[in-house]
């Protein structure tokens, strides 16, 4: 066989398995969306603007707005989701890794991953404060997550990779008065042996959940805890029981990090930029 006649009969290989692999990926991607759609819907979307690349951590202030941050840039961006854009922007610290984001009153708190706490006073007044807290997390524990608690009095986070126990990832309550905690006592504890967890359970224990987000429900109380990493949403009741997990198609969440509610009980999820523009998705959940 002439060698431009080997030459093209790889090249034609080449092709067929990039073809057969694309189909694969594709057909496994409509798989899970029709799989999904027995699960949950998503009822609107928001394309987020540039500026919300990164966008890592949301929380609802009211009348239609939500306070969101992106990773890299110490600025809480309140985004309108009538006007579709952002109609505020509020600096609050230099270069980070910002993740996680939570109001309690007129004062709006921001997690880094290594657990510094942002407490910005008065928020939506020209004179707020700015100040931040050692929570007594570390890099190590990559903290991404943040909400109040109406029932707890606190805020609440979660590591996502490690904690004090490998068969657990502990929710810890941050006592707003003194903005510390005890970080080898969680007030609840994500189970990873747990029944609900047992389709993606891990040889190690600490993989089978990477928590990237947590809300309170208004009305339930119910924890509704995120995972990015492979997504997926765990639902455990206020005393901290698992009750369930859905599936989150990866065409639709291909990175979701921020999660809020607003006072009726509707779920907002948003997706960091991959491979299309970052969004909030309006998510309704089929019980």
């Amino acid at each position: 066989m002439k060698r431009s006649a080997i030459y093209v009969a790889v090249f034609s290989a080449v092709l067929v398995g990039i073809a057969i692999i694309g189909f694969s990926k594709v057909s496994k991607a409509n798989e899970q969306m029709v799989e999904a759609s027995k699960h949950y819907r998503i009822t609107e979307t928001w394309e987020l603007p540039k500026e919300l690349e990164e966008i890592s951590g949301i929380t609802w202030l009211g009348n239609n707005t939500l306070a969101c941050i992106q990773d890299e840039d110490g600025i809480v961006y309140i985004y309108n989701l009538d006007q579709k854009s952002i109609v505020e922007e509020i600096p609050f610290a230099g270069n980070g890794d910002y993740e996680g984001i939570a109001l309690n009153g007129d004062t709006l708190y921001v997690m880094q991953s290594d657990g510094l706490l942002y407490e910005i006073k008065n928020w939506n007044d020209a004179n707020r404060v700015v100040s931040s807290h050692q929570t007594g997390f570390k890099s190590s524990n990559n903290m991404e997550s943040l909400t109040y608690s109406s029932n707890d009095a606190a805020l609440l986070t979660v590591p996502k990779d490690k904690d004090s126990q490998e068969d657990y990832k502990g929710v810890y309550k941050i006592s707003l008065p003194i903005k510390n905690l005890d970080t080898d006592s969680p007030a609840y504890k994500i189970d990873m042996n747990s029944d609900v967890l047992a389709p993606y359970r891990e040889k190690k224990a600490r993989k089978t959940f990477f928590p990237s987000e947590i809300a309170i429900h208004p009305k339930s109380h119910d924890m509704y805890i995120l995972e990015g990493k492979h997504p997926k949403l765990l639902i455990m009741d206020s005393a901290g029981t698992a009750k369930s997990v859905y599936k989150l198609d990866e065409v639709n969440f291909p990175q979701p990090e921020g999660m809020t509610f607003n006072e009726n009980g509707d779920l907002y999820i948003s997706n960091e930029s991959v491979g299309g523009a970052a969004n909030i998705h309006l998510v309704e959940l089929n019980n």
